[in-house]
C-alpha cells in the first residue's frame, strides 16, 4: 500500500507540472501584419530591387531582391519566435504577440514582425525594414488609428533564370590576380553594427527621406576582407558566384570607366553575398556615392 500512495503522490506531481507548462501555439496569420510590398520588384539585374519606402531623392530605397521573404517561410519563422519568447537567431531580443485590438498590442505584433524580419537568418542578418511598409503601419497606429490596409504589393518582374554555372576552369587569360582585385576594391565606406536598436537593424551609410540614416541589417555591410574574398571569387569567375547570370568585369587601369566599372562589380557581390539577390542593400555603404561622383566624370 506504501508504494502504490507514493506511486500515486508521483503520479499528481507528475500530472501537476504538465498542466503548469504553457502550451504552445501558432499565431493567427489574420494578425500578422502584411508586408505591403513584394519581392524581386524592378529587378537592376545586380541583386537589387525596389523596396516599400522612397529615399531622399524621391526613388524608391533599393533592397536585396529576395527580401521581403515569402510570407509563408516568414510566418513560420514568426512563430518560432514567438513560441521561444524571443528571436531564435538572436535571444537576448523579446517576442511578444497579443491577440487584442489595443492600441499596445498592435504595436507589439508589429514590432515582433519587425524583429523577425531583421533576424531571418542570424543576429542581424535578415531583410531591412524599408523592404515593407512596417514603419509606416507603426507611425499610423502611434498617431491613434489602426494601422492602415496596406496596398496592393507591385507585382513583381519575373527572375531572370539563372545561366547555367560553368564547369570550373582556370582565370582567362587577363583576369587579375586576387592580389590586385584586392588592392583595387573599392572600399565599401562603412561598417557594421552602428547604432544597433537591438531588434537586429542599425545604421546604414545613407540618410533617408527625413535625414536619418535608412535602417539595414546589422550585420550589414559585411567586414573588408570578408568582402574581398567574395569579389576576388566574382571576378575570377567572371560572373557572380551566387548569382550567374550577372557578369563581373573588373579593369585593372585608372580610368573613370574602369573604376565605375569596378564599383559596379563591388555593389553586385554586395547584392549577392548569400545568394541570388541575398545580400547587402547598397545604402549599407558609400558605393552609390562613389558610383555617383564617377559617373560625374565620364
Amino acid at each position: 500500500m506504501k508504494f502504490s500512495t507514493a506511486f500515486l503522490t508521483v503520479t499528481a506531481v507528475f500530472v501537476a507540472s504538465v498542466a503548469s507548462v504553457p502550451l504552445k501555439r501558432d499565431v493567427d496569420p489574420s494578425l500578422v501584419p502584411e508586408f505591403g510590398h513584394a519581392a524581386n520588384v524592378n529587378p537592376t539585374g545586380t541583386g537589387d530591387c525596389d523596396g516599400a519606402v522612397n529615399g531622399a531623392n524621391g526613388q524608391p530605397i533599393k533592397v536585396p531582391c529576395a527580401c521581403p521573404p515569402d510570407r509563408t517561410a516568414f510566418i513560420q519563422k514568426l512563430n518560432a519566435n514567438v513560441n521561444a519568447g524571443h528571436a531564435t537567431n538572436n535571444p537576448s531580443v523579446s517576442v511578444a504577440f497579443p491577440t487584442d485590438s489595443s492600441k499596445a498590442s498592435q504595436l507589439a505584433r508589429l514590432n515582433a514582425a519587425t524583429i523577425t524580419l531583421q533576424n531571418l537568418n542570424g543576429p542581424g542578418v535578415g531583410c531591412p525594414v524599408v523592404s515593407t511598409t512596417f514603419q509606416a503601419q507603426s507611425a499610423a497606429i502611434q498617431a491613434g488609428g489602426a494601422a492602415p490596409a496596406p496596398a496592393p504589393a507591385p507585382a513583381p518582374a519575373p527572375a531572370p533564370a539563372p545561366a547555367p554555372a560553368p564547369a570550373p576552369a582556370p582565370a582567362a587569360a587577363g583576369t587579375p590576380s586576387a592580389a590586385q582585385i584586392a588592392q583595387l576594391a573599392p572600399q565599401l565606406g562603412f561598417s557594421a553594427g552602428v547604432n544597433p536598436t537591438g531588434t537586429g537593424d542599425c545604421d546604414g551609410a545613407v540618410n533617408g527621406a527625413d535625414g536619418k540614416p535608412i535602417k539595414v541589417p546589422c550585420a550589414c555591410p559585411p567586414d573588408q576582407t570578408t568582402f574581398v574574398q567574395h569579389l576576388v571569387g566574382d571576378v575570377s569567375a567572371g560572373h557572380a558566384v551566387n548569382n550567374p547570370s550577372v557578369s563581373t568585369p573588373f579593369p585593372t587601369d585608372n580610368s573613370a570607366q574602369s573604376q565605375l566599372a569596378r564599383v559596379n562589380t563591388a555593389l553586385v557581390t554586395l547584392q549577392n553575398l548569400n545568394g541570388p539577390g541575398k545580400g547587402c542593400p547598397a545604402v549599407s555603404t558609400t558605393l552609390q556615392a562613389q558610383q555617383k561622383a564617377l559617373q560625374a566624370t565620364v
